[in-house]
């Protein structure tokens, strides 16, 4: 797109949820070069900090997953003195670690025509081209280098026969450029990334705190300068200052109760930093990832994924008549199984991106034609109904072909996972999947920096908004964490940090105690209330609230209605919510409390950031913005932008800042995958 102006015309009824602010744009990255000198660039022109001076300098590091650890074990290794903070009893428990599929990186090892600037066209395509042009070049250029870092430190990647490193594919792909170690990449990658870390406590660089969550951001002059954590085993919340803040704690979607994140995933440490000052961009973009195991019953907490890789091989159907959805689905013939990805997608398969998985999975069920056992449903007017939520993820043709042995080897890890949650076996029965929210395409604001509109707060992985768009290409986050970590921010913090390292502040400092003040305020507030209503049933409510209006399917009277129940349901809780036990103790239920709060002043600006955008695009589908064959439609003139809010107060109504979004180095066009 070139530069003009959008004309967003909202209508007159949106005034009641939010005003519009001044345009803002990311002003670190040099557009006046070629989009392949831009990292080039920045790197040259960024100031350098000398390693005598970096030894005075303390940097907080909030988080220890993939884009935290890389960081913090590569600041250490700098030289920067780093505070380093996880809410688990290890770094190694982050939720990096449950990723499976693999990696992305362009190296071109299958010789299929592959290379940096395909990577780049592919994310940028992928995220419907709501994705900002420069990050994105900049994540494909130094994917290569991930690799060689991860084999150096011995990550065990799958190798072919002859010894050289194996890819696959991943969905919204035709090349294979996923490097993988089985099906638990994640797990290995973290490993590394733990290995690199410990090696830096161990030099004394970086300070470990454990059990200890990050409740507020300390502010001074208009800067970030520390944070106030709470000790999760003693209670006792105290500042932690220094010189500049990293946020690396991942993603939001367990706004919506039930999503493949880990139970203790947040948005609190990216909320907080929100309330300060950081503005948050796209908050509407989350991820539905189509291969996950089927909700099973009323009272399950989370959904396991399974990984995107089984698409490679496996073929996903659902029978052509309603009738034999309650078949044994090896008792249906050929000719009556349609494989409906192969259908409508064939130059892609069932290798297309996952947005576009996910809804025609959902079309599926909802035309009659799903599997499984049948659920209970309440649809928006209040009327109960039976549906099938489950689509067949089937390996019958991969075992003719490559054997058993040749599935297990590939794929075993994730069988066997399947197995023991639903009692059946893929080597005989085809998997049951549905899709589920796994993934949070927005997040805080940054620029190429990775600096947040707060100076000194610098935001890396899936926390921050910055490099997919609308929607993540698989196997592209674990890509984006070690990126952060381990190149850019090693090669930006420094130009922040050459003018401005104060030094830690004292903990009577006015800015320090009105932090912890209003954080221990707010502890007491949530157990004072001593309601008769639990936290998880407030949970369960709001993440049904934005399921059913905020999640696959969005339109603007659900939205409307969406932002009135979340509101209601947000002052029923500081009523009656229950929250038991004491502050200066081990107090999970407190701890979920607060985080609960978050979620529900997040989920109104998610409904607000979806209510605002009058367009589908990638994992936003507005229903009354689609092709005539169903696909996501997109007003390039009215909203090729990052959606930027900013936080006013308690009450008060954000302010939506637009940041144009220009493509000079690839073509605009409608996505398609057929």
């Amino acid at each position: 797109m070139s530069e003009k102006a959008l004309t967003n015309n909202a209508p007159a009824t949106d005034a009641q949820y939010y005003t519009v602010g001044s345009e803002i744009g990311d002003t670190k990255a040099n557009r006046s070069v070629e989009i392949d000198k831009v990292w080039s660039d920045r790197k040259f022109t960024a100031k350098l900090v000398n390693p005598a001076n970096r030894r005075k300098i303390t940097i907080i590091v909030v988080g220890t997953g993939l884009a935290g650890g890389a960081a913090a074990a590569s600041l250490g290794e700098a030289g920067y003195n780093v505070l380093n903070f996880c809410y688990q009893d290890s770094p190694r428990r982050a939720h990096s670690i449950a990723a499976q599929g693999g990696i992305n990186a362009a190296k071109n090892y299958k010789n299929d025509n592959d290379s940096t600037y395909r990577l780049f066209y592919d994310t940028v395509k992928g995220g419907d081209y709501r994705a900002r042009e420069t990050n994105v070049y900049r994540l494909a250029e130094v994917s290569a280098n991930i690799i060689d870092q991860c084999v150096a430190q011995g990550v065990p990647f799958a190798r072919e026969y002859g010894g050289l490193l194996d890819t696959r594919s991943f969905g919204g792909v035709q090349v294979q450029r996923t490097f993988y170690a089985r099906g638990q990449t994640g797990q290995q990658l973290l490993i590394g990334a733990y290995q690199a870390l410990e090696r830096q406590v161990a030099e004394g660089t970086v300070q470990m705190f454990t059990r200890h969550e990050m409740l507020d951001l300390i502010v001074k002059d208009g800067r970030a300068r520390g944070i106030v954590a709470r000790d999760m085993v003693t209670g006792e919340v105290a500042p932690f200052t220094g010189d500049a803040v990293v946020l690396a704690t991942g993603g939001y979607g367990n706004v919506f109760f039930l999503s493949t994140n880990a139970m203790g995933c947040n948005v609190t440490a990216g909320w907080r930093a929100h309330r300060k000052g950081a503005y948050f961009g796209n908050p509407c973009y989350t991820q539905i990832h189509p291969t996950c195991i089927p909700v099973h019953g009323d009272n399950q907490s989370k959904l396991t994924l399974m990984s995107e890789s089984l698409r490679n091989d496996g073929r996903i159907w659902v029978p052509k008549k309603a009738e034999d959805c309650d078949k044994d689905p090896r008792q249906i013939p050929e000719e009556d199984r349609d494989y409906y990805l192969e259908r409508i997608y064939p130059a892609f398969g069932n290798l297309v991106p996952r947005d576009i998985a996910s809804r025609q999975a959902k079309n599926m069920c909802d035309q009659g034609r799903g599997v499984g056992p049948l659920v209970t449903e309440i649809d928006a007017d209040g009327n109960e109904r039976q549906v099938r939520r489950g689509v067949y993820l089937d390996f019958s043709d991969a075992i003719s072909r490559l054997g058993k042995h040749g599935v297990e080897v590939k794929y075993g890890n994730l069988f066997d996972m399947y197995k023991q949650i639903t009692a059946e076996d893929p080597y005989e029965v085809p998997m049951r999947i549905y899709p589920a929210v796994h993934y949070t395409m927005g997040g805080v604001w940054v620029d190429y920096d990775l600096e947040s509109t707060i100076p000194g707060l610098f935001v890396a992985g899936e926390a921050n908004f910055s490099d997919h768009g609308a929607n993540r290409l698989g196997a592209s986050a674990l890509m984006q964490g070690l990126a952060d970590g381990y190149f850019v921010l090693p090669n930006t913090m420094n130009d922040y940090l050459a003018d401005n390292r104060p030094g830690p502040l004292p903990d009577d400092d006015p800015a320090v105690v009105e932090a912890v003040a209003a954080t221990n305020a707010q502890i007491d507030r949530l157990i004072g209330v001593k309601g008769n209503r639990t936290v998880d049933s407030y949970h369960k409510e709001l993440g049904h609230i934005m399921w059913e209006y905020c999640g696959m399917a969005r339109s603007d009277a659900g939205l409307r209605k969406a932002i009135g129940l979340i509101r209601e349901l947000k002052a029923d809780f500081w009523q009656n919510v229950n929250v038991t036990g004491q502050a200066k103790d081990l107090n999970q239920t407190l701890e979920r409390a607060g985080r609960l709060v978050d979620f529900f002043e997040l989920g109104e600006l998610m409904c607000i950031d979806a209510l605002h955008r009058r367009e589908s695009c990638g994992g936003h589908f507005r229903v009354e913005h689609q092709t005539e064959d169903g696909e996501a439609l997109r007003h390039d003139d009215e909203f090729a932008y990052v959606a930027a809010w900013e936080w006013t107060g308690e009450g008060n109504k954000p302010v939506l800042h637009r940041e144009p979004l220009v493509y000079k180095a690839i073509e605009l066009k409608q996505r398609s995958y057929k």
